[in-house]
Parts: C-alpha cells; sequence; structure tokens
C-alpha cells in the first residue's frame, strides 16, 4: 500500500471513529438534559449531533472526491473534499456556535431549576471517556503527518483538511464537557441554575473560535494552496540538472486533492536545441516526473525564452 493510501485510509478511519463516539454521546446527552433540565447538557447534546452530521459531510466529501476526471472537470473531483470541509466549519459556526449561545441566553433569562445533577456527572464522564478515545484516534494520525514541524506550521501546511478538522471538533468538545461539567456543579452547589446557561454560552464561544480556524483553513486550501516547497525545490531541481536545460523560470504548483498536485513549468531551453528534440525533452521529463513523484497529476511543461 502506499504512503496517499495509507493516509486515505487514516484519515477514514479518524472519521468513523469520530462518527461513533459521537452518535452514542449525542443520545446519552439528550437523555440527562431531559432528565434533569439542564442547559448545559442540551447544548452539549446538540454539539454531538453537529459532529455527528460534519463526520458524514466530510466522509461524503471525500467519497465524492475520489471520482475520475471527466470532460466536465478535466482535472477531477479532488476540491470537493476542501468544499464540504469548508461547509463543516460553516455548520459548527452557525448551528453548534449559534444554538448553544441562544439556549444560555434563553436559560439566563428564565433559569429552570436543576434536579438531581447525578446522571449528568456520569453521562459527561462517559462522554469524556469517548471523546478522548476518538482524540487520541485523530491526534495520532495528526502526528505521523506533522513530523518535525510544530503543531501550528502542521495545521497550516496539511492539504487533507480531515485529520485536523477531527482533532479540532475533539479538542473542542473535550473542553465543551469540561465546562458544562463545572457549569453543572456551580449550579447545584449555589443552588443559581443561570450558572448553566453561562456555561452554555461559553461552549458557543469555543465552537465559533474553532469555527473561524477552519473555516480559514478551508477557505485556503479550496482557493488553492501550493505544494510543499521541498517538492518544489525537488521538481525544480530535477529538470533543471538536464544538459538541455538553461533554467527552470518559474513553478506554479496547486494542490487539486490531499495527494494530488497541479505543476506547470517554464522552461528556457539551449537555443540549439531543435524544437522536434525540445517536444521529446517535455515527454520524458513529464514521464520522470510522474515515476518519482506520482503525487503529480497533472504536469504542463511551457518552453520560454529568458
Amino acid at each position: 500500500m502506499s504512503a496517499a493510501q495509507d493516509r486515505k485510509g487514516g484519515g477514514t478511519l479518524v472519521l468513523y471513529a469520530a462518527l461513533a463516539a459521537n452518535m452514542g454521546i449525542a443520545v446519552a446527552k439528550f437523555v440527562a438534559a431531559g432528565i434533569t433540565g439542564s442547559s448545559a447538557m442540551l447544548t452539549e447534546g446538540f454539539h454531538s449531533v453537529v459532529d455527528s452530521a460534519n463526520q458524514l459531510l466530510l466522509l461524503h466529501g471525500r467519497k465524492r472526491s475520489e471520482r475520475p476526471a471527466d470532460d466536465l472537470h478535466p482535472l477531477g473531483y479532488g476540491r470537493e473534499l476542501y468544499f464540504w470541509s469548508f461547509v463543516v466549519a460553516i455548520l459548527i459556526f452557525a448551528v453548534g456556535a449559534g444554538f448553544s449561545v441562544y439556549e444560555g441566553v434563553a436559560h439566563l433569562s428564565e433559569p429552570e431549576a436543576m434536579n438531581d445533577p447525578t446522571i449528568n456527572y456520569v453521562v459527561l464522564a462517559v462522554s469524556l471517556a469517548l471523546e478522548g478515545s476518538s482524540w487520541f484516534v485523530a491526534r495520532r494520525e495528526f502526528a505521523a503527518a506533522q513530523g518535525d514541524l510544530s503543531w501550528w506550521q502542521a495545521v497550516r501546511r496539511s492539504k487533507d483538511p480531515t485529520t485536523f478538522i477531527v482533532l479540532f471538533e475533539d479538542s473542542a468538545a473535550i473542553l465543551g464537557l469540561l465546562l458544562a461539567g463545572l457549569g453543572v456543579a456551580i449550579s447545584h452547589a449555589t443552588g443559581d441554575a443561570r450558572w448553566d446557561g453561562v456555561a452554555s454560552i461559553l461552549i458557543g464561544v469555543v465552537l465559533g473560535v474553532v469555527a473561524v480556524v477552519l473555516a480559514r483553513e478551508s477557505k485556503d486550501l479550496l482557493i488553492g494552496e501550493r505544494a510543499d516547497p521541498a517538492l518544489v525545490a525537488a521538481v525544480r531541481a530535477s529538470v533543471d540538472g538536464r544538459s538541455e536545460v538553461v533554467r527552470v523560470v518559474k513553478v506554479t504548483t496547486v494542490h487539486l486533492a490531499p495527494e494530488i498536485v497541479f505543476l506547470g513549468m517554464d522552461v528556457d531551453f539551449v537555443d540549439t536545441v531543435p524544437v522536434g528534440r525540445v517536444e521529446a525533452l517535455i515527454a520524458e521529463a513529464e514521464t520522470d516526473l510522474r515515476r518519482d513523484w506520482p503525487v503529480l497529476a497533472a504536469i504542463y511543461i511551457k518552453p520560454v525564452s529568458s
């Protein structure tokens, strides 16, 4: 199995792990909210529903992005994954964060006395265990691609939004559970149910921040980001090292999908090389580039005069 297939399989595993955890957690949270009347638990329940929907959308996007190129989309459908990643970020902001803040404000305006919170603590503890297991899977896959980069650098350079979106979601979910637990505990200790509403608002703020970060990263990928600088340098050196080449004038790369890169090159050939030989040289260079870097799915080399 190739490295690209390994990464693709890892990203899918992360999504399925997160989906299984969130669906189970959502049911438990709604049951707890219905029994105790906790606003924070109700907010957390909708949070898990939104997360489950997000994982389904990312799985849908990954599946559609793997469709082969056709006449309408000659470079393939790879960017569908980036589109659905952006949709996920919008959903987190509009539905997750929006509902959390709304529910919190409503609970502050009309606080509802909380019943015995024991079931809330049980559900929160189980949810933390499940979210933690999902977070561990996402973190492991993310760390495999992180290398020597810092955490933020790895997010910025990543071309596969699947793993870091789930990692962000799970991190926000864990923080949300802690906030929900804190809100329930303070409300129970003080007898003031408004603290439960404050927890809901804070959960909404956390989701809003995560959504903005994810939207920014997904937007950049959707617009089109260059390939890794190391790949660009290696490709340039490969063509530049040919005896018939004066120099590589320009290299343009764009990620069409996590493992699909468009490559365009402006190359200045030696003036004495016949036109027919230039055509053969271009064909040879393209063959070598595809052999050495299978990620280069589309290659266009244009002869230019410097």
